[in-house]
């Protein structure tokens, strides 16, 4: 990730209210392990090394928890790790806790319907204004091999910004061609 982030010494906290608010939007069925968070959740701080933002672990492997699922019985003990990058900014935890969270309860799949609730919830922030987003682009843009974009139409040459490739030249505007 980026630099170095010590795992804090408090165990993550889920935000006050944040459960209330995915309850209220979670549809009957849904997410079938939900009411079984209160004794089966438990919250970590992952590695400084992990490369993720957040994941959740069930004890139990696939087949027994699709078969818990079904039946409607709790999961066992579930655990959601967040990256302690995270702990310096406020609104990609959320929004990473909240992803998280629903898993917990059910929604295993990356869906619509789990990006909708999250949506809801908790958005992304904006690059502009998250730090470990940012770090995490310039870290991107470091390790790629093109530190610029030169224009194969015109030969103007400029910084390396971004991860994707632009669709214009800012010189002369034509459809970016690469030399």
């Amino acid at each position: 990730m980026q630099g170095s982030h010590d795992v804090p010494r408090e165990l993550p906290q889920i935000p006050e209210g944040m459960m209330e608010e995915i309850e209220s939007e979670i549809e009957d069925g849904e997410a079938p392990f939900w009411n079984y968070l209160g004794k089966e959740l438990s919250l970590e701080w992952l590695p400084e090394e992990e490369a993720r933002l957040g994941m959740t672990r069930f004890e139990c492997d696939h087949h027994e928890l699709f078969r818990r699922r079904r039946l409607d019985v709790p999961p066992g003990p579930i655990t959601i790790g967040l990256n302690p990058i995270l702990n310096g900014d406020q609104a990609l935890f959320r929004h990473t806790i909240a992803h998280e969270l629903l898993h917990a309860g059910g929604l295993l799949d990356h869906d619509g319907r789990h990006a909708e609730i999250v949506k809801i919830v908790a958005p992304a922030p904006k690059l502009s204004d998250s730090p470990v987003l940012k770090g995490l682009r310039q870290k991107i843009l470091e390790n790629l091999p093109e530190g610029q974009w030169i224009c194969g139409k015109c030969g103007h040459a400029w910084e390396r910004r971004r991860v994707t490739r632009p669709v214009r030249c800012p010189k002369c505007a034509s459809r970016f061609e690469s030399e």
